[in-house]
């Protein structure tokens, strides 16, 4: 099969993509572009190719440029880009490259590509190493940039694929996650919790998150992202990369979601931020799952751990979930909001037990005021953070 014959099978299937290389594997994008239709396939093409457009796009400088971390990252955000542009009704991907290959001076290092492909129901990675002076930069480009575009032919369910005009000296490496098998372990109850980091790698099970903001997230907004800034703030600078999104698959209130809706939001945060899932719907089941966790609430959420309500109307059982909390090791940040009479609420006027005063903290509304609701966004018909 030829690449133009490949790319418009492409075409004629039914993936929207976003596509971001940062110079090697550049030409794939040109042959999608030479093929009509390319329309049907191509949301967006980026190139970030200096180190400060790669930072930009990322929200932040990765450690190192070429590396499987960073092209995990960065097909992460573009499958956020196509969702924020497109919504999620066509089938989306986010497609990426890094790499380093023969140019007008030597290199040092080893000739290499990372190519990742990112959906929210699966991250497929590609390590691509050449043996160096055995092609000049066409060479190795053409290679890289048919690597990219197998990949593309695997989102879109194709069985074709084009020869890779690979020597003995070269290695191309291929690692999945799967994401749907460990969201349909989660509803039939043979795990307890899941998590990815930022990048996607699944986190092991000694992994557990030590700063969390729970949520429904639907969507996910600023005022989410607000409160995890203002929790590494308030903690410790060094932790706020570590705080950790936790989707609630298991609610007190509302029916459990589904996998395919799992998947559907845990993807607002690939390439972003590290999230987890739980079957967990109260905080005492959380602090079981994350021991020495601190949960990150907003105001109603707090109201609802000192309300019976939740405790089957009993004070006792409020109390004894309470005293778990503290021997879990757990504490909270408490977020304040404006209520339905503009007055800013917040932890002072709370009713907390003065034996667990100590388990809660308020977050400064000098630190963090939002008042952005998930309902108020879906109702309207607006988009969530991008």
């Amino acid at each position: 099969m030829t690449a133009a014959e490949l790319i418009q099978a492409i075409h004629n299937s039914a993936t929207r993509a976003v596509i971001v290389t940062t110079g090697a594997g550049s030409q794939a994008l040109a042959d999608l572009l030479a093929v009509g239709g390319a329309s049907r396939t191509l949301v967006e093409g980026v190139i970030p190719y200096s180190m400060a457009s790669l930072a930009d796009f990322l929200g932040h400088t990765p450690e190192q440029a070429v590396a499987a971390s960073t092209a995990r990252l960065l097909a992460g955000r573009a499958l956020t880009r196509g969702r924020w542009l497109e919504g999620t009704s066509p089938v989306h991907v986010g497609l990426a490259c890094t790499a380093a290959i023969a140019s007008d001076r030597p290199k040092r290092g080893e000739h290499r590509a990372h190519v990742a492909l990112w959906r929210p129901e699966r991250l497929v990675e590609f390590s691509l190493h050449l043996e160096k002076g055995v092609r000049d930069r066409a060479g190795e480009e053409a290679l890289v940039s048919h690597v990219l575009l197998n990949a593309l032919a695997d989102a879109c369910g194709l069985a074709e694929r084009l020869p890779l005009a690979s020597g003995a000296g070269d290695r191309l490496a291929r690692a999945s996650y799967e994401y749907s098998a460990l969201a349909d372990q989660l509803q039939q109850g043979e795990r307890s919790w899941f998590g990815l980091r930022a990048d996607g790698v699944i986190l092991s099970s000694a992994e557990t998150p030590r700063v969390i903001v729970a949520g429904s997230f639907n969507p996910l907004h600023e005022g989410h992202l607000g409160m995890a800034h203002a929790a590494g703030q308030l903690l410790d600078s060094h932790l706020e990369g570590t705080v950790t999104f936790e989707l609630s698959a298991a609610n007190v209130d509302k029916p459990p979601l589904p996998p395919a809706t799992i998947l559907d939001r845990i993807a607002q945060f690939a390439g972003r931020y590290p999230v987890c899932v739980s079957n967990a719907p109260t905080y005492v089941e959380k602090a079981r799952l994350y021991p020495g966790a601190t949960f990150v609430v907003g105001y109603d959420t707090a109201v609802r751990i000192f309300d019976p309500k939740y405790y089957q109307n009993s004070a006792k059982q409020m109390m004894a979930a309470l005293d778990e909390l503290r021997e879990q090791g757990c504490r909270f940040l408490v977020a304040g909001r404006t209520d339905s009479q503009g007055i800013f609420r917040t932890l002072a006027d709370i009713e907390v037990p003065p034996a667990f005063a100590d388990l809660f903290r308020a977050i400064p509304a000098d630190l963090f005021q939002s008042d952005i609701s998930s309902s108020e966004l879906r109702a309207q018909g607006m988009r969530g953070s991008r």
